[in-house]
């Protein structure tokens, strides 16, 4: 059995696509630029704000100025409108909850800004948590295993008994970077076939999968 599951937030824990295309989308629009389809974002997130604006941005406007301004106008949407159609994926509190049970320790690891990560966390589980952590000063972003390494440490469990749940291929490679398991998630925002190409040990089409994944070890 795992002593720990650190888990992705958006596609994984929570199916933010929406709250975050339309706050992207807004900002965008705000200053003459072209808006997406809300599919696009799916290809747009999971590496942090910074570079969900960029790749949202014209190939010709992605300049460190234009970027930051529009960050900063998506940062002011999206604090107002983060949970309007943001919710827990069906079963994830059930799964955590179980977990729990079992004596497993959940934490979240999430390339999203540690205000955010940690109001969404906060908001629709409570403290069911024992270790929360967004992108914040002083950590690289995932794939840099830093922030896991992190949680590992603070909570005194090794990466062989640590499982990494995510929906990425990010979340796939951070795992392999921090020494330790990674189950990748059918429901979130990517393809099966990115979790495969970056060697998921298990897969999981349902929160049941990383329940009985956990216990397998």
């Amino acid at each position: 059995m795992y002593k720990l599951v650190i888990f992705d937030l958006d596609g994984t824990l929570v199916d933010s696509l929406e709250d975050l295309g339309n706050a992207c989308n807004e900002a965008l629009s705000r200053f003459g630029y072209p808006v997406h389809p809300m599919d696009s974002f799916r290809y747009f997130v999971g590496d942090g704000v910074p570079m969900l604006i960029k790749r949202a941005l014209p190939e010709n406007e992605r300049s460190e100025e234009n970027i930051a301004r529009v960050k900063a106008v998506f940062d002011e949407i999206y604090g107002r409108t983060y949970n309007v159609c943001t919710r827990p994926y069906e079963g994830i509190p059930e799964l955590l909850q179980r977990l729990k049970n079992e004596g497993i320790l959940i934490a979240v690891a999430s390339n999203k800004p540690d205000n955010f990560t940690q109001t969404i966390v906060s908001g629709m589980f409570g403290d069911m948590f024992s270790y929360v952590s967004g992108k914040k000063e002083g950590f690289e972003k995932k794939p840099d295993p830093q922030i896991a390494l992190h949680i590992m440490e603070k909570l005194d469990v090794s990466p062989c008994d640590t499982l990494f749940a995510g929906d990425s291929a990010v979340d796939m490679q951070t795992a392999l970077n921090a020494g330790c398991d990674s189950i990748g998630c059918l429901w979130g925002f990517r393809t099966l076939k990115e979790l495969t190409d970056n060697k998921a040990k298990y897969i999981a089409k349902s929160p049941e999968d990383i329940f009985n994944a956990a216990l397998k070890k």
